[in-house]
């Protein structure tokens, strides 16, 4: 639960950066924030796959550029559920959906799957770990 916890949050901070930095993207209060958070995730669980498949002729000759496009319909989607989520065009979507991306893969690579900080260890050849 508390991974589950800390992956929403990582996703609304995504969400905030990308309301902070784009015009074309805006989210009115923090309700919205948190409930397109949520539904950001499901429909990266659920629907992004679906998309991922049906496009994948256009993605292998665009050598995989065209997810970028995929990821900010998704985002879109979730801005057409939400009322509180509005999204100035797809070429918007997509910008905030590199920025929630980029955000996302950059917290991730501190924090593990349980939701817990992970710091990095050495270990030599030796088998010693060094902190």
């Amino acid at each position: 639960m508390r991974g589950f916890l800390v992956r929403l949050a990582i996703n609304a901070l995504g969400l905030y950066l990308a309301d902070a930095l784009l015009a074309g993207f805006a989210i009115a209060g923090t309700g919205s924030l948190i409930i397109a958070a949520l539904l950001l995730g499901v429909v990266n669980a659920i629907v992004r796959p679906v998309l991922v498949i049906l496009t994948l002729p256009i993605t292998l000759v665009t050598l995989g550029f065209f997810l970028l496009i995929v990821n900010g319909i998704s985002l879109a989607l979730v801005a057409w559920l939400i009322p509180g989520v509005t999204v100035a065009g797809l070429w918007s979507a997509t910008i905030a959906a590199l920025i929630v991306s980029v955000t996302s893969w950059l917290t991730s690579a501190f924090i593990g799957s349980s939701g817990k900080v992970e710091r990095l260890r050495r270990i030599e050849t030796t088998g010693r770990v060094i902190e």
